[in-house]
């Protein structure tokens, strides 16, 4: 490693190379957490809503995490510009872990909610403000061989967090999903608490409370829009809803007004002249696409291998590991690449047209497809989308002032996920309405008494399946790979506009400077 990755010039932090590595081993551990605890729970939901007696809210207990999540994405980026990430990262981590503790001990489906939104709202800075520390004390020169292991770590929870939710479930109990999380939580806590010497400072700049208010609303308005479905139990947006209709006049609203407020704070949650940067509003870009296609793939895909395969939920992740393989490979020889080349361009044009391929790929899924060739398909997914997702941090971080990394990052995550929440509910709608014509035709061919009283597309569950006549389960099960293998499609466009736009990723030279450092000398 070298000196400026190894030790931070003496500005009031002097780190060895151990304690640098020592640190990044808490941001991995604090990362894992909150990227396994959005997989996690998904096994376990049936069981959970079973025991609480609430399974017309299960889509609940999934939307308040992943809103707290997104709304607090940006404050903690901003926070950690304007006092130092060390207290806001110790108390993300606290928070994280008190939400988990609350969240096994919930004995009610409105106790379960409420933890799992105070859990969400510690996950949120533990993403963002890993990336920004790493940032602090890493060049930007190193930070790929960092950055690498951060971005494997996603791949590695797609995969673990159903292994790991269906194995607790069954065995100790689903409360074990979030009991696990404690001692991990406090182990990096208590690593943070005493070996992250990162100076902390206060700005006289106020915080601005307007913006965050209008951007905290603006988000709970795309969460709720393309969770709508699952929140109230319906199968499709009725547009003459008065309820949904209003809610989105009203996220309208707060976004424009959010983004008049921003245009004229004197220091606003989100700098709308960042984007002025073309590597920055490139990445920004990039990253709301990744998050609208790449992600909105993976939602189905393991239903897909419980119905065609007949796997569990276990089973299913077990199943995916081949695209982990693939993510894993090529997140971390990319992070090492760059470290060594110092060019990063280069990573996310080659990781769209890959990636694109395996979405083109996709669309050729079959109920009797061999499970080779379904890994090789998923395999060429993730070895695109390792070389897209932390080299999109690097140069987003790399183009903006070292004092805006914090908002730099945060911006770059919060677009991601805003576009996964926004790309896996148009996916979703887009294969539901193929999934009923499909099996509109399936039926017809079917006699009548073999088909059970309301079956349908919306009460399509691979328990359900696995009980139907041998003659409609094969049918219900082509139907649904049709299905599938058609809604693919929706996605290839915005893969190659993924692809096209990396070629207007201005690269700008990496400095060999830490965050703290080059901030030191400005």
């Amino acid at each position: 490693m070298s000196a400026s990755a190894a030790s931070i010039d003496r500005q009031g932090v002097d780190l060895t190379r151990r304690e640098v590595y020592t640190i990044f081993g808490a941001l991995l551990a604090a990362m894992l957490l909150s990227a396994l605890d959005q997989s996690v729970v998904s096994t376990a939901l049936p069981t959970i809503v079973g025991d609480l007696g609430a399974a017309q809210g299960e889509g609940w207990i999934v939307t308040a995490y992943l809103l707290a999540i997104a709304i607090v994405m940006p404050i903690y980026g901003k926070v950690g510009d304007l006092v130092g990430r060390r207290l806001p990262f110790l108390l993300a981590i606290a928070l994280f872990v008190i939400g988990s503790t609350g969240s096994a001990l919930s004995g009610s489906f409105e106790g379960l909610v409420t933890w799992r939104s105070l859990q969400g709202l510690g996950a949120g800075g533990l993403v963002i403000l890993s990336q920004a520390i790493i940032a602090d004390i890493v060049s930007p020169r190193e930070r790929g061989k960092f950055m690498g292991p951060m971005g494997a770590v996603f791949g590695i929870a797609t995969v673990a967090g159903p292994l790991l939710g269906g194995w607790l479930t069954s065995g100790p109990g689903w409360r074990w999903c979030f009991w696990l999380n404690v001692p991990v939580g406090i182990a990096a806590l208590l690593i943070a608490w005493f070996t992250l010497k990162i100076p902390e400072h206060r700005s006289r700049r106020r915080f601005d409370l307007a913006g965050a208010l209008l951007l905290a609303a603006t988000t709970a308005g795309i969460v709720f829009l393309t969770s709508w479905t699952s929140l109230t139990r319906t199968t499709s947006y009725d547009w003459t809803s008065p309820g949904l209709l209003a809610l989105l006049a009203g996220t309208t609203v707060a976004f424009v007004l959010f983004l008049v407020v921003e245009s004229r704070a004197s220091d606003p949650l989100v700098p709308l002249d960042i984007f002025r940067s073309r590597t920055f509003a490139v990445a920004a870009t990039l990253s709301l696409i990744l998050g609208v296609a790449m992600f909105a793939a993976l939602t189905f895909l393991p239903t897909f291998l419980q119905m065609a395969e007949g796997a569990s939920a276990t089973d299913s992740g077990l199943l995916m590991l081949p695209m982990t393989v693939g993510l894993m490979i090529t997140a971390l020889t990319s992070g090492l690449l760059i470290t060594r080349t110092g060019r990063y361009k280069v990573f996310p044009i080659a990781g769209f047209g890959i990636a694109t391929l395996g979405l083109l790929w996709l669309t050729q899924l079959s109920a009797d497809m061999s499970m080779v060739t379904f890994g090789a398909m998923i395999f060429v997914l993730g070895f695109g989308l390792g070389f897209v997702m932390q080299t999109l941090v690097i140069a987003a971080q790399n183009a903006v002032d070292p004092e805006r990394i914090g908002v730099a990052t945060s911006t770059n995550n919060f677009l991601r996920e805003i576009g996964a929440a926004v790309g896996t509910s148009v996916f979703s709608t887009a294969f539901t309405t193929s999934l009923r014509g499909d099996l509109d035709e399936t039926i017809s061919r079917i006699p009548r008494s073999q088909v059970p009283s309301g079956f349908g597309a919306e009460s399509l569950t691979p328990s359900a399946v696995r009980q139907l006549p041998a003659d409609l389960r094969d049918g219900v099960v082509e139907a649904y790979a049709d299905a599938l293998a058609t809604s693919f499609w929706y996605l290839v466009p915005l893969g190659i506009a993924g692809f096209l736009v990396a070629f207007f990723l201005k690269e700008i030279r990496l400095s060999d400077k830490s965050g703290l450092a080059a901030r030191s000398r400005s």
